[in-house]
């Protein structure tokens, strides 16, 4: 999958783990569903692996389902204007990011999310109690260079254009019209990692309505690959999903971890997979 243009940076994303996801992925897949898409790295790899006829992307966050709109409509322009964001932050890197940053919050122009996705700190989109974006940037890059994005975005808008849907909202709406011959990718970004006391995340995790929402999609025979807890040596992140649903688990490995290794450790970071069960001879 190094192949497999990447245009938006996300904390997250799956794209070293998409080979691995796609294993349980089977070839009759009528629509793919991403419905918490954010840099859509499944769907992406799925598209290239000619894995599915037809994509919906979702997110709850409009901003990037108008970024992947662009994306899909017109990557040259996307590209142009992400050419000129980039190129005006040479004299005065940190004080145009925050200029940008203001600009986006008052107009959620998709251009100026990609911008900033480029260049903050870890690719992190982070939010105030307000709702504002205010995460902060990386001061050690200026975020990925024109030329290369210009790449990803027509790579990624020739993969996708003409068979993907994009539709912001909620995941669960989303899902409505997902059938038997469907497959649903969930990879809610928040498990383990927010709750109650931490507004970061756009969207907020409520795990027993995910977990019905899950149940709803199974009783419809829709066949299902969620991404959800984890664990970086004996450090777990969220809890399992339930056994009465009756998926199966697996473990994806995604290599060492960086803040392990920071701090003088070697641990191994594990992702989890569930699956229908239907879908394990796939893998």
């Amino acid at each position: 999958m190094a192949t497999c243009p990447h245009p938006i940076p996300y904390q997250g994303s799956k794209r070293r783990l998409a080979a691995q996801v796609l294993a349980f992925v089977p070839n009759d897949v009528d629509t793919l569903w991403e419905p918490c898409c954010g840099s859509a790295a499944v769907s992406l790899a799925a598209a290239r692996e000619q894995r599915a006829r037809r994509f919906v992307l979702g997110d709850s966050l409009a901003p990037l389902c108008s970024l992947w709109q662009r994306i899909l409509d017109e990557p040259g322009a996307l590209a142009d204007e992400y050419q000129r964001l980039w190129s005006a932050q040479r004299e005065a890197p940190r004080a145009w990011y925050d200029e940008v940053r203001e600009a986006f919050n008052a107009d959620h122009d998709p251009a100026k999310l990609l911008f900033l996705l480029a260049r903050c700190v870890k690719s992190a989109v982070r939010f105030n109690a307000a709702g504002a974006f205010n995460q902060s940037p990386d001061r050690r890059r200026r975020g990925t260079r024109p030329e290369r994005m210009r790449e990803h975005l027509l790579g990624a808008s020739a993969l996708l254009a003409g068979r993907t849907e994009v539709r912001a909202g909620d995941y669960a709406h989303a899902l409505d019209e997902a059938t038997a011959g469907d497959l649903v990718y969930l990879d809610p970004p928040w498990q383990g990692t927010s709750g109650a006391r931490d507004r970061r995340y756009h969207q907020q995790h409520e795990r027993e309505r995910f977990v019905a929402d899950l149940e709803r999609l199974l009783a419809r025979g829709v066949r299902v690959v969620v991404s959800y807890d984890g664990r970086t040596g004996d450090r777990r992140y969220g809890e399992p999903l339930p056994e009465r649903l009756g998926l199966v688990r697996r473990e994806l490995f995604a290599g060492r971890s960086t803040q392990a290794t920071l701090h003088g450790r070697s641990s191994e970071t594990v992702e989890s997979l569930y699956l229908s069960p239907s879908l394990v001879g796939a893998g």
